[in-house]
């Protein structure tokens, strides 16, 4: 540190800064001053602005001006640097493609304990479409990166959830179900003929289904037109 002191945050930068670095943990997208203000229960975004700009000053945020809604935390204070919370980090665990097993006669550790699931066809990340089944396509999936319950793999296509890791061409594991919680990646169905990879955020009487991607834009419909048919617990890539 150069023997400086480092510099003091005020209540309310030190509250925006943690919600920040935790927003970013659990959606890999930045916040909307909207739900800052929210968060930090301001009655105007322009206090949003002043805080930001005070967090740059003293070293502890950037924002990167080409890009709307990008922030990225530079540090944490000392007493929150060394703090990690179970469960609020999200990161794809990335299965990649291991095509020796391709090989005749050459088996991997990975192919005695390996499932197949259905693959289900491509789902939208961008423009929602229907996801349809195909019986006779199956994926191999290790064991190890599936808990309980009914799994399912859908291939992506589009670029809305590419801040959150998710490319077009991946192919995202499924765990079936009608629930899920607010901030998880869900697929959802809409209006019963629509079916797209989304963010679920929970408002109320609505739902809005929140891409990872500032060219997309948020769709929030009423709680009744919204079914979530499973959640993502993790994807496949190859290279």
């Amino acid at each position: 540190m150069n023997g400086k002191t480092p510099p003091m945050l005020t209540r309310k930068q030190h509250e925006l800064l943690v919600y920040i670095d935790r927003h970013l943990k659990q959606t890999g997208c930045s916040p909307s001053f909207e739900e800052m203000k929210d968060a930090l229960q301001l009655k105007s975004k322009s206090g949003i602005h002043r805080l930001i700009s005070a967090l740059e000053e003293r070293g502890f945020l950037d924002r990167r001006h080409h890009r709307a809604r990008a922030l990225e935390v530079r540090r944490l204070p000392e007493d929150m640097a060394n703090r990690t919370t179970e469960g609020e980090h999200f990161s794809p665990t990335v299965i990649r493609g291991d095509f020796t097993a391709r090989i005749p006669g050459v088996r991997t550790a990975k192919d005695a304990a390996a499932i197949s699931l259905p693959l289900y066809g491509r789902i939208a990340a961008g423009l929602p479409i229907e996801a349809l089944r195909d019986a006779g396509s199956q994926i191999e999936v290790p064991l190890a990166m599936l808990g309980n319950g009914e799994h399912y793999a859908l291939e992506v296509a589009g670029d809305s959830m590419v801040e959150a890791g998710i490319l077009d061409g991946d192919q995202v594991i499924i765990r079936k179900g009608d629930t899920a919680e607010s901030g998880q990646i869900v697929v959802a169905l809409v209006d019963d003929n629509e079916v797209t990879l989304k963010r679920l955020r929970r408002r109320g009487n609505s739902i809005a289904l929140e891409p990872c991607n500032v060219r997309h834009e948020t769709r929030i419909f009423p709680a009744d037109r919204v079914k979530v048919q499973g959640r993502m617990v993790a994807l496949m890539r190859r290279y």
